[in-house]
């Protein structure tokens, strides 16, 4: 059962402490967890959406930036409290990966989570062809 039917809704997120925000309209249908070693350490669950459907409300500044490997991915952070609400994915860099845990108001249980092996990216990244996942 996804969290959201229907029509879109906005949702307002960020980090623990509060020093990033934004927001975000969409419909969240499913979600993906990937298995890959960074994902599966902050416990993301990945909602992909484009550019204008996400709005930074603090500013650009307030927001630390890992990158690894390949370095097209922007793995955004808190630099306060740590916490990695969004990021910029591999899969698909035009687009922004939201962290549905850092969304106020979202029922976890009621998501459809589909599985997605990122500790084999490539392979795994060409058989869905979803372009959805950023290990």
């Amino acid at each position: 059962m996804s969290e959201s039917s229907g029509s879109a809704k906005t949702y307002r997120g960020g980090c623990h402490c509060g020093r990033v925000a934004f927001e975000v309209t969409g419909r969240i249908d499913a979600v993906e967890e990937c298995n890959c070693s960074i994902c599966s350490r902050k416990g993301y669950l990945h909602w992909i959406v484009a550019p204008d459907a996400f709005r930074l409300l603090t500013p650009r500044e307030n927001l630390a930036t890992y990158t690894f490997n390949t370095r097209v991915a922007q793995h955004h952070f808190c630099p306060v409290c740590g916490v990695a609400s969004f990021y910029i994915p591999r899969s698909d860099p035009g687009k922004i990966d939201v962290n549905v845990r850092c969304l106020d108001g979202v029922d976890i249980a009621r998501l459809k989570i589909i599985p997605f092996d990122g500790r084999n990216w490539e392979k795994s990244f060409h058989e869905t062809r979803a372009g959805r996942r950023d290990g």
